[in-house]
């Protein structure tokens, strides 16, 4: 088994985006903790341009440090707009995206699916900050159509895919608790949708198992288009991100499902917002080496 570090490290340590300085100060981290792979994110116009305009720095940081990065997410909400304009200025900002995931030659570019537009009465998701055991307080506004705002998410979606696949990238898509692609069935709708060829899934466990999905069964469900997992536990009563082994999660059900279905990618320490963050990142990484041990992957 593959393991790397998830950039939910970075945004705990260091906030929602990381500076250039702390992002720089977060790869070195992950190396130190034991890492030879990781992620890296520009979050909205001004980060994804900061980690373009620093790109051949953070790569010779890499390379120094030895750490590959595997997968590079761009987090663009106005992907998913109903406003045309914006919806178009955020697919030319995902391109840039895509060449910085072809610049680390990371295998993977990783968009989400984002939060409709609802009227959210105080907290709302991902806004400021990634947070978890959230309540979400809702109304629906007048003229809200679902159709048109699924069609504005299919069609960016292909767009992204033509987009990642003609830089030899396969495009990824993680669901996530209060986005509009949240769960296992609705993934398996969105692949329906924009194709499965070059089109794949984050299985993140700390967000699904949140849900009351029965981990094995979304594995099984979703099949090869897993691409790769981010891995994190909890209690299934909210969608925390902690370590592995500080929740209920069976992983080795989750385990042998991903046996099953022939998953051979890489597996992604996402745990966040939790005390003693570096010790849960490593006793996560050596909890998901016996794991791969034990199951033979």
């Amino acid at each position: 088994m593959k393991i790397a570090c998830c950039w939910l490290y970075a945004i705990s340590r260091y906030g929602y985006p990381p500076t250039p300085a702390k992002t720089r100060k977060a790869l070195a981290e992950m190396a130190a903790m034991g890492f030879t792979a990781g992620e890296l994110e520009g979050v909205r116009e001004q980060n994804l341009k900061e980690v373009w305009r620093d790109r051949h720095e953070l790569k010779a940081l890499c390379s120094d440090l030895n750490l590959r990065i595997i997968n590079f997410c761009p987090v663009l909400p106005d992907l998913v707009s109903l406003d045309a304009r914006k919806r178009r200025h955020a697919i030319d900002l995902f391109e840039i995206g895509a060449d910085l995931a072809a610049f680390f030659r990371a295998p993977t570019v990783q968009i989400d699916s984002f939060t409709p537009p609802l009227e959210f009465r105080g907290t709302a998701p991902y806004k400021k900050m990634v947070r978890f055991n959230e309540r979400y307080v809702v109304r629906v506004p007048k003229g809200f159509s679902w159709a048109r705002q699924w069609e504005a998410l299919t069609d960016s979606m292909r767009r992204c895919k033509r987009a990642a696949n003609a830089r030899g990238l396969t495009l990824l898509v993680e669901p996530r608790v209060g986005e509009m692609v949240s769960n296992t069935d609705a993934m398996l709708r969105l692949i329906e949708a924009v194709g499965p060829k070059g089109f794949g899934v984050v299985l993140d466990t700390g967000h699904q198992y949140g849900q009351k999905e029965i981990l094995p069964l979304s594995i099984m469900k979703l099949g090869r288009a897993i691409k790769y997992v981010h891995a994190s536990d909890n209690d299934s009563l909210t969608n925390e991100h902690r370590a592995i082994g500080d929740g209920s999660i069976d992983w080795d059900g989750v385990m042998l499902a991903l046996k099953r279905v022939g998953f051979d990618g890489w597996v992604g320490v996402d745990v966040g917002q939790v005390p003693r963050i570096m010790d849960a990142y490593r006793r996560s990484r050596r909890a998901l080496e016996r794991l791969g041990r034990r199951h033979g992957l």
